[in-house]
């Protein structure tokens, strides 16, 4: 079904308005693709914060035109869905997990501010630890060296309370 004008355009504002906030675009070839599983990656894609959309390349082409992103625009060839989102490992890794458990869903490319990437690009992103649990990390490597100086401190008295029962119970009675 064809988009009217003003339909294209409200197409391209939005697209336009998700990729100014955007830190990844993923292209991903869905030639076959079952509407059931379409389905399942469109509510992975919404559960993970990224806007998942299949939309006409010449729609899309307008909408990153004078953007970081506009160096993609060449790579857009095909029926194509896009991710885009503001965290480029989740959108990395939501559109290659679902490519890998699905051989119609291909990984066709994308781009981050300024840097087109091939689909080995994308799955080493994907490889790559989300911000949640670089954040988890961090605040375990922070919190490994206090830890272990309230450890330190506590043995002090808890050694002095262990001598003097010793101490005690050598003691007749």
């Amino acid at each position: 079904m064809s988009l009217n004008l003003e339909q294209k355009q409200a197409v391209v504002a939005e697209v336009a308005r998700v990729v100014a906030g955007a830190q990844a675009i993923v292209m991903a070839e869905n030639r076959g693709l079952p509407v059931a599983d379409m389905t399942k990656l469109r509510a992975r894609a919404r559960a993970s914060g990224i806007y998942f959309r299949v939309v006409k390349n010449t729609l899309v082409r307008r909408a990153v035109a004078d953007t970081p992103f506009a160096p993609l625009s060449d790579r857009m060839v095909g029926p194509l869905a896009y991710g885009i989102g503001a965290d480029p490992v989740a959108v990395a890794k939501v559109l290659n997990d679902f490519a890998k458990g699905n051989e119609k869903l291909v990984i066709a490319g994308g781009a981050m501010p300024g840097q087109v990437m091939t689909a080995q690009q994308i799955a080493a992103l994907a490889s790559l630890p989300s911000r949640e649990e670089l954040l988890a990390k961090l605040a375990g490597t922070l919190q490994a060296p206090i830890a272990k100086l309230v450890r330190t401190m506590n043995e002090v008295p808890a050694r002095f309370v262990r001598t003097v029962a010793a101490v005690r119970d050598r003691m007749p009675a």
